[in-house]
């Protein structure tokens, strides 16, 4: 985990060997060796209320060290999870007074008399979230160790299928990631954009030699970040002997686009045995997996992985044993963090504290990639939880954003729907982006269902977008009409290139982004203009509300208001008026040490933690559309139980699901089709609650429906 031939690598390298051989020895009691004799699997003690020989390791540890208590946590969690050292229910405190069977007799000399090495030097000053941090390490390395060797011993068909990586690996992806960029070839003098998006990789590619740390890759929307980013990593990972590249985004949306343009670029070192991509996220389509990549994702093991931001953060606080095992494979990688300004303001805290610690201790690099980069640097007084030695990895940011500035952003006030709809309808090409789904619905009226008049909104199934927006950029790309009004997901990395765009007020970055669909490639003979208005519609989701009144607060103080002061004085207001919500949720409170109390000195709440951190609190219901011919025949297959569920099928409905709320759900139950006891929905029919116009929708009545958001 630490850099090679250092005493912090040593003394890590040996806190995980002593893991790897007493996590077992409660199965050295003659109770476990009997249960053992009669069993083909050894990982279903707990899990089935058998003989424990998890909480026996735990206690001998405890024993033998005060320190020993740090790996006791793996060891009494590594089938169950990691536990909260006290609660109601299942605790370590519980585990470490458990009366367990007897074992020591059998234990050889030599496991018991190994002493519990020093602590890495950066813990030694006893800061709880690190030490937490080190053990949910370790825990992430055994368990990832135990599975693969359960593997190996009980499946070695599947053992054999994993991800072999040749050892230049990232060196032949470096060079087809090159070739693509340096295929674009050198372009006009006259092409301001492609000549920014050279200058932008050039820049990547000189500061890719530095050492490992925390970067900050400050492009305009449009300027090539996508590769650019991917350019620098590599490089970077090469020049410091890192092992892979995490390419972690906000949306789905994002995901897919680009792991669709990296899989075309890395298809020429796909084999049978080796997958040098893998996505992990809700919404991949069957025919992107393999056999290899399937395995891969479940500890990241490859090359270049794509995933969520929700996938990369939780993970980091996770407690169960499935979502920890990659934990390990984050430390000594690069990672990327496309649109780093959406971090929750709610969560800032825990998420700044847990990068800064990759960088600090694990080798890790991390690059916040975004046009508008987020207020998140260090200062004692206003910032005290911010990010302490990025650096900018652009060599000059203001001149790169001034040379790429092709859209000019008006402010017009306040608009009611009448006059905004006349305003679309007197442009051949203009998108409209506003806060809340009802809202888009009724603009979408006023204007009217003609030709090349389009609605989007996540009512929608991932299918049914898809294909509205191929339509969408067939049509800008032929000059023909096109009239957009949408929800914000078309801001979330959708790549569609319009001369006007108008913009409800919304936080800045909401709007740099909006602005980001306009004139994107720089074609316009001269800008390309985004307004920004304050809607006839004021309700909006506690988010938009609050981003919108800080950037209302700027308008008329800066030139530009999607410029790089701008932008930083937004961020600087928006967390500085929630400073009291940092870490609304107590994440680093559960991590404490109790100095005094020595039968139980680490006092860390594992699974307490893992169960508030939540980058997303709604809980939503997925609804299965029977939107074409493939969705129907999916579900068609669902009513038929006798069919097991596989992973093909459940990756197929993705491509036709709708989120919705419970109470959404339970109002309308007749719509919907039962499936699988209760595990799936389906609506029945799309004759009437689902339209080629909307989406999903019902009565107006349901309010509920109508004021969800994306």
């Amino acid at each position: 985990m630490f850099a090679p031939d250092t005493e912090d690598s040593k003394s890590s390298v040996e806190w995980g060997y002593l893991t790897g051989i007493w996590h077992d020895l409660g199965k050295f009691a003659p109770e476990w060796q009997s249960y053992l004799q009669g069993k083909v699997d050894p990982h279903v003690d707990e899990v089935l209320g058998k003989v424990d020989h998890s909480s026996a390791g735990a206690q001998f540890a405890v024993e033998k060290h005060l320190l020993g208590h740090l790996l006791s946590y793996p060891i009494a969690g590594h089938h169950s999870g990691l536990l909260d050292a006290t609660s109601n229910g299942a605790c370590q405190a519980d585990r470490l007074r458990k009366e367990v069977p007897s074992y020591r007799d059998a234990v050889p000399s030599a496991l018991q008399d190994i002493k519990i090495p020093e602590l890495p030097s950066f813990l030694k000053s006893g800061d709880p979230f690190s030490l937490g941090f080190f053990v949910r390490m370790i825990f992430s390395c055994l368990v990832d160790a135990d599975f693969l060797t359960t593997e190996s011993f009980m499946d070695e068909k599947r053992a054999s299928m994993r991800n072999e990586a040749p050892n230049d690996v990232l060196e032949s992806i470096r060079e087809l990631i090159d070739a693509r960029i340096d295929g674009f070839g050198t372009p006009d003098p006259s092409d301001r954009v492609n000549l920014q998006r050279c200058a932008v990789v050039d820049d990547c590619r000189m500061s890719a030699i530095q050492k490992p740390g925390l970067f900050t890759l400050t492009v305009p929307t449009g300027g090539g970040k996508t590769l650019s980013s991917m350019s620098f990593a590599l490089r970077h990972a090469i020049a410091n002997g890192q092992k892979r590249i995490i390419y972690v985004a906000p949306f789905n949306s994002i995901i897919e686009q680009n792991a669709e343009v990296l899989r075309g670029i890395l298809k020429p070192l796909e084999s049978e045995f080796f997958a040098p991509l893998i996505e992990h996220h809700s919404s991949l389509s069957p025919e992107n997996e393999t056999a290899q990549s399937r395995l891969a994702s479940e500890n990241w093991d490859a090359p270049i992985v794509v995933t969520t931001a929700v996938q990369f953060y939780e993970s980091l606080f996770a407690s169960k044993t499935s979502r920890s095992r990659k934990l390990h494979n984050i430390a000594n990688a690069v990672v990327i963090l496309d649109e780093a300004q959406s971090l929750p303001v709610d969560l800032i805290s825990p998420c700044l504290r847990v990068l800064q610690e990759l960088s600090d201790h694990y080798k890790s690099s991390v690059v916040l990639c975004t046009a508008t980069q987020p207020a998140v640097h260090y200062h004692p007084e206003e910032f005290p939880i911010g990010l302490k030695g990025a650096r900018e990895i652009i060599a000059d940011p203001k001149s790169l954003f001034d040379a790429l500035k092709r859209v000019e952003v008006t402010s017009l006030g306040d608009l009611s729907d009448t006059a905004l709809v006349d305003r679309l309808r007197s442009q051949e090409q203009v998108l409209c982006i506003v806060n809340r789904r009802r809202h888009a619905q009724e603009l979408y009226r006023l204007l009217g269902a003609g030709e090349g008049n389009y609605h989007l909104s996540a009512l929608m199934c991932p299918e049914h977008r898809h294909r509205i927006l191929c339509e969408i950029r067939q049509r800008l790309k032929q000059g023909l009409p096109v009239r957009v009004i949408s929800t914000q997901l078309i801001e979330a990395g959708v790549d569609v290139d319009f001369p006007v765009v108008y913009r409800a007020l919304a936080g800045l970055d909401s709007i740099a982004q909006a602005a980001g669909r306009c004139n994107r490639h720089g074609k316009l003979p001269i800008s390309g203009h985004t307004y920004v208005f304050r809607p006839e519609d004021h309700s909006c989701e506690v988010y938009f509300r609050e981003t919108a009144q800080v950037a209302n607060q700027l308008i008329g103080l800066h030139d530009d208001l999607i410029g790089r002061e701008a932008i930083r004085s937004y961020f600087d207001l928006y967390y500085y008026q929630q400073k009291s919500r940092w870490d609304s949720k107590g994440i680093l409170d559960g991590f404490r040490i109790d100095r005094r109390n020595r039968d139980l000195p680490f006092h860390f709440s594992y699974a307490t933690v893992a169960g508030k951190f939540r980058l997303i609190d709604d809980w939503q219901i997925p609804i299965i559309i029977p939107y074409d011919e493939v969705a129907r025949k999916a579900i068609a297959e669902l009513r038929t139980e006798n069919i097991p569920l596989h992973r093909e099928l459940l990756r197929c409905l993705q491509r036709y699901t709708v989120q919705i709320s419970p109470r959404l759900r339970d109002d309308n139950i007749r719509s919907f089709e039962s499936l699988r006891d209760g595990q799936f929905h389906a609506l029945v029919s799309t004759d009437f609650n689902y339209s080629e116009n909307f989406g999903l929708t019902f009565d107006e009545s349901h309010t509920s429906l109508q004021n969800l958001i994306l």
